[in-house]
């Protein structure tokens, strides 16, 4: 498997701009990194650009790969994961507060 060499550039994303949207040329991943994400249901891709909230969450993925050194796969997994695991801890504290 070709190893992809990845720089991801912080934006200053809209404050309260749900619908807006940031081309990926202003990120500087690989094409083919691009493609396989897509593939795997990480990001939407429209006209070259991905939706600002989703910036977040690939630049999470793209830290767990460079951290860990797991595979693409590995890295879409953990983050799966970690994103349920604060799902739920947001439905405990909402369920702590109803009591």
């Amino acid at each position: 498997m070709p190893r992809f060499y990845m720089q991801i550039y912080r934006h200053t994303l809209p404050a309260g701009d749900e619908g807006a949207w940031v081309e990926l040329s202003s990120l500087g991943i690989h094409p083919d990194l691009i493609q396989q994400l897509v593939e795997f249901g990480v990001i939407e891709v429209r006209h070259g650009s991905i939706p600002v909230q989703q910036v977040q969450r690939l630049h999470r993925l793209l830290r767990l790969r460079q951290t860990l050194g797991v595979n693409l796969t590995g890295a879409v997994i953990i983050m799966d994961l970690l994103e349920r695991i604060e799902q739920l801890e947001d439905e405990i504290e909402k369920l702590r507060n109803y009591w």
